[in-house]
């Protein structure tokens, strides 16, 4: 079981989704929480969901605000380690996917599409390795199944998601010297929000969202969808000291889905 007493880790997009489920993971392992989140309310929801898991209130500090941003960025770091005086772990999850043929997409969709993606990752991981090689902590990425395998109407983001895993193993190997670990979890299909949202743009119509779920299932081999919960533990096991040996790591975490794409 993996144990976080102590330690400090900041999520991204920690309002819904893979980052709340993620961070709930943490904070049942007895995290001291950073989250980060655009929707004010949601973040303050996930907060006391997470000190209702059995962390002092105290233990979590909230930031609202775009990480596009760079002065929000920079205060997010400087923050937490105002607050909590280190920090072990960062959880780049925050993400944004348009679905739709490549050639539809439109300059402004690419660019939000590249910044939160990779732009965000890059720039936050800058911020934080100092404070990291500190306390020889680890980054864990989150990206896609489709960063490795290619899917239609999902052009831009796979490339947005391709970038990263390529980022992930590059600084793995120039941080290793200084026992700073970096990997990647790559779900496959889970039910969020922004999951749902990309449906609703697609089809539009409950039932055929709710067609397209059973039609994901069912192309899974493991014969269901994917939960938070599911991505959460894949990112505590890479977080934790049980995975001190693994760096530079794709871990897909997508019930066995790459196996049956080309």
């Amino acid at each position: 079981m993996a144990n976080f007493v102590g330690r400090v880790v900041l999520i991204t997009g920690a309002s819904s989704g893979l980052g709340e489920g993620t961070a709930l993971h943490f904070a049942k392992h007895g995290a001291k929480l950073a989250l980060t989140g655009r929707d004010r309310t949601r973040l303050d929801d996930v907060a006391k969901r997470c000190s209702n898991c059995g962390i002092p209130a105290d233990d979590i500090r909230t930031h609202y605000g775009d990480l596009t941003d760079a002065a929000f960025r920079t205060a997010t770091i400087e923050n937490t380690v105002a607050k909590f005086g280190r920090l072990d772990v960062l959880v780049n999850n925050a993400g944004l996917f348009f679905p739709g043929e490549s050639m539809g997409m439109s300059e402004t969709q690419y660019d939000q599409t590249m910044d939160l993606n990779m732009k965000v990752p890059f720039l936050l991981s800058q911020l934080a390795v100092p404070h990291l090689e500190k306390t020889q902590g680890n980054i864990v990425n989150i990206s896609s199944l489709f960063g490795a395998k290619v899917t239609p109407m999902a052009g831009i983001y796979c490339v947005s998601k391709a970038a990263p895993d390529m980022f992930t193993q590059c600084l793995a190997l120039e941080l290793a010297p200084k026992k700073v670990r970096v990997n990647s979890v790559n779900p496959g299909t889970v039910q969020t929000p922004l999951f749902d949202r990309e449906g609703s743009v697609l089809h539009g119509k409950d039932d055929e969202i709710q067609k397209l779920l059973e039609a994901q299932a069912n192309a899974t081999p493991l014969g269901r969808l994917g939960t938070p919960q599911d991505i959460a533990e894949a990112i505590g096991y890479l977080a934790s000291d049980a995975a001190s040996y693994v760096t530079g790591q794709i871990l897909l975490v997508d019930g066995g889905r790459h196996c049956t794409l080309k």
